[in-house]
């Protein structure tokens, strides 16, 4: 604060001591400051018994405040509501739920940060309960009972992990859907598969909520409904093309639709949020020999988006595949073995062309010594033009006006 205003507090302050100790009530002025006061800052004065202890100016606890700030968010989907609660539990056990909010200062949080790493938390799993516990407190400073946020500081966006990426190639591809249970399962799964990592969907969410009626089987396109990216005007869904290497597992999952009738969803199975996906596809993935990746259904949609920005150009990939182009290149698009084996079979530089087009075999052995270091001789021509310009004349005062001199 300024020097005025540290002035101004430090009377008024002195006045409610003088009031306190000749027991009378404070006068309107220093009454209507009192109402003005921050939460926290009230909280210390009503501990000194400076002012009366109500219900506005007591700081609330961890977990009340937690619990009435999730009451209010019924905007939030039951997806983000999980990841708050995951977030509550670990501020809880960390502080107490019975921890003031008013007494978390920014040392605690880098202690609470340090406490998720010693859990085993991923850095950008940290990064993200960081940027929660911020948007929580950030709710208490816009209501006055906190003066600063203790997690401003803390860094909370996530980072692209190279060690993460993994690139399925299409032969394990083909493995993972052999390996499929039989019958109407394995079609499903087939399809689980296929439009993650053919279509680019995003799984669970964008898969689940497709619908045969997305399905356009006339122009061979697809609307992808996206919860993911609603909230975001434009972003609700997006068009993709019905791909060639996406088609036969589309067509086996309506052919299974049309055996029964009333079929909306092409994935009738895992629809209770209750059910593991991940479970059964490590299934599948170990049945198929391969070993477990990291961050298995976004590096199957992060596979294919590497392969479209091969053959399209970048804007007509990210519309497809529903994210922006600084996205795409820092979570999803990866240089893969394929990209080595180019650069060493494929040389493209104009350079490199042009070299190829006038090989060393046409190049005569009768070719003179001057052609490649030119002799006196050779350069007789030029002495010649550089004589005519050193005898050539401008005139007496040159390019430039003459100075008067004094």
């Amino acid at each position: 604060m300024t020097q005025r205003e540290a002035e101004s507090f430090r009377s008024k302050l002195q006045r409610l001591i003088f009031c306190k100790a000749a027991g009378t009530t404070p006068e309107r002025e220093v009454a209507d400051w009192v109402a003005t006061l921050d939460q926290r800052t009230a909280l210390k004065l009503a501990q000194w018994e400076l002012i009366s202890k109500r219900a506005d100016v007591i700081s609330p606890r961890l977990a009340e405040f937690l619990d009435r700030y999730f009451e209010k968010r019924v905007d939030v989907k039951p997806a983000t509501q999980t990841v708050y609660r995951r977030v509550r539990r670990h501020l809880v056990t960390f502080f107490g739920a019975e921890k003031l909010i008013t007494e978390i200062n920014p040392g605690d949080a880098d202690d609470w940060e340090m406490y998720l790493q010693a859990n085993g938390l991923a850095e950008n799993t940290v990064r993200r309960h960081i940027g929660c516990a911020r948007q929580f407190f950030k709710v208490a400073v816009r209501h006055k009972i906190i003066t600063e946020n203790p997690f401003q500081d803390l860094k909370a966006g996530v980072t692209a992990n190279p060690e993460r990426f993994y690139f399925l190639t299409a032969d394990d591809t083909q493995r993972l859907m052999d390996a499929c249970p039989p019958g109407p399962f394995g079609v499903e799964w087939r399809l689980i598969i296929a439009l993650a990592r053919f279509g680019g969907l995003r799984t669970p969410s964008e898969t689940f909520a497709l619908t045969w009626q997305n399905v356009d089987w006339e122009n061979s396109r697809i609307t992808v409904l996206s919860p993911k990216t609603e909230h975001h005007v434009g972003h609700a869904s997006r068009v993709i093309p019905i791909f060639p290497e996406l088609r036969p597992y589309l067509d086996a999952a309506w052919f299974e639709a049309e055996k029964g009738e009333g079929i909306i969803y092409p994935i009738t199975s895992y629809r209770d949020a209750k059910q593991n996906l991940r479970t059964q596809f490590e299934r599948i993935i170990q049945k198929a020999g391969l070993n477990p990746w990291p961050k298995l259904f976004q590096n199957l949609r992060s596979s294919r988006e590497t392969e479209l920005a091969e053959k399209f150009p970048i804007q007509v990939v990210v519309a497809w595949m529903g994210n922006s182009e600084p996205v795409a290149k820092k979570h999803y698009l990866q240089v893969t073995e394929d990209h080595f084996s180019k650069a060493l079979n494929e040389p493209c530089s104009a350079l490199q062309k042009a070299l190829q087009q006038v090989p060393e075999s046409s190049r005569s052995d009768s070719q003179s010594k001057s052609d490649v270091f030119p002799d006196c001789e050779s350069l007789q021509d030029v002495a010649e033009c550089r004589e005519a310009v050193q005898y050539c004349t401008v005139g007496g005062t040159g390019l430039e006006p003459v100075t008067p001199s004094v």
